[in-house]
């Protein structure tokens, strides 16, 4: 946030003076190492005199200079609060670039990930997704591989940590492949369950720096464990997501939902068409999609072919399966 002070000073011409205060950025993102972006700031302002001192700017100048100053240097605040990272080319493209052609191309912009990489909702239901999380608390993202959703609740979950909006982010899956029975496993517990949960981890690395998240996962700021994990506990304050649902049975899923705390966030992604478990068990996404479908405050986003973002024949060979589904079906009820 900024606040400012005009004063108006006499001399050969009409100037101005007026004294931002920043809070809540931390500056050396703001201004760079050694002041690096601040030096490019005042070179893109040379009708302007800049001068920093600490949290506060002074800017002398023409009236109208300033106000253009004023108006650019908002829209730099609201990025970095937004976003948690400023580049010294998002820092010109904020100044040079119309505003509003930068909200129209950065509107689906869920944050900025490792070296800058632009971390976006690439789909219509990517797009819906991060729309009603806004809206709601709970929500289902059910649809086929390779379509996003768990990248997606994972961009969304670091987000909202950097926003400060929660204080933890839990991921979870059930290991069903290791028929959750990981004492006939070599190696310790970590070892254990890698395998099954480096597709979370997979997507962490492309957002939050190597060296952060390990810092954070010893901190327990970012905890990534099985489904079997989460009984008895208690997740306020979290961003929590299950992946890989339709492998949970219909206790699991109920005993993870009721998990469900103050101030959290639950996202639920999982793929019908993928089940793994035993033939004797239901799968528990599919019950609680029909039973919670009308409860207020839990939306659904039901994702199919159009939403994959991996290779264009992954498209092709879902829409052959569910056709192929669809035949299997008919023949059954006949």
């Amino acid at each position: 946030m900024a606040k400012s002070n005009d004063k108006t000073i006499e001399n050969d011409y009409l100037m101005s003076e007026k004294t931002i205060k920043i809070e809540g950025v931390d500056l050396v993102m703001l201004f760079g190492a050694n002041n690096k972006k601040f030096e490019r700031l005042s070179n893109l302002f040379p009708s302007l005199k800049i001068i920093a001192r600490g949290n506060t700017i002074k800017v002398i100048g023409k009236t109208d200079d300033i106000l253009f100053f004023q108006q650019k240097f908002d829209a730099i605040l609201k990025h970095v609060y937004q976003y948690d990272s400023l580049t010294i080319s998002q820092l010109e493209r904020l100044i040079l670039e119309d505003e509003h052609n930068i909200l129209s191309e950065e509107n689906d912009l869920i944050l900025h990930g490792q070296k800058g990489r632009l971390i976006k909702a690439r789909t219509v239901n990517q797009r819906k997704m991060v729309k009603l999380l806004e809206e709601n608390d709970m929500l289902f993202a059910i649809g086929p591989a390779g379509t996003g959703k768990t990248y997606t609740a994972v961009a969304l979950a670091v987000r909202a940590l950097k926003q400060k909006k929660v204080r933890r982010i839990i991921l979870t899956r059930p290991a069903v492949e290791a028929g959750e029975n990981l004492g006939f496993l070599p190696g310790d517990l970590k070892e254990k369950l890698d395998p099954y949960l480096q597709p979370l981890y997979d997507a962490l690395l492309d957002m939050v720096p190597p060296e952060k998240l390990a810092d954070y996962t010893e901190h327990g700021i970012i905890q990534i464990a099985p489904l079997a994990f989460m009984r008895g506990r208690t997740l306020d304050n979290a961003f929590v997501i299950l992946d890989e649902a339709q492998n949970a049975t219909e206790s699991q899923i109920k005993m993870f939902l009721t998990r469900m705390g103050k101030s959290a966030k639950f996202v639920i992604t999982g793929d019908v068409t993928q089940i793994d478990l035993p033939v004797h068990n239901k799968s528990g996404l599919i019950d609680a999609a029909n039973i919670l479908k009308k409860v207020d405050g839990i939306s659904f986003v039901h994702f199919d072919e159009t939403d994959v973002v991996r290779h264009t024949l992954v498209k092709n060979i879902i829409k052959a399966y569910a056709k192929s589904d669809t035949k299997t079906k008919k023949v059954k009820k006949d």
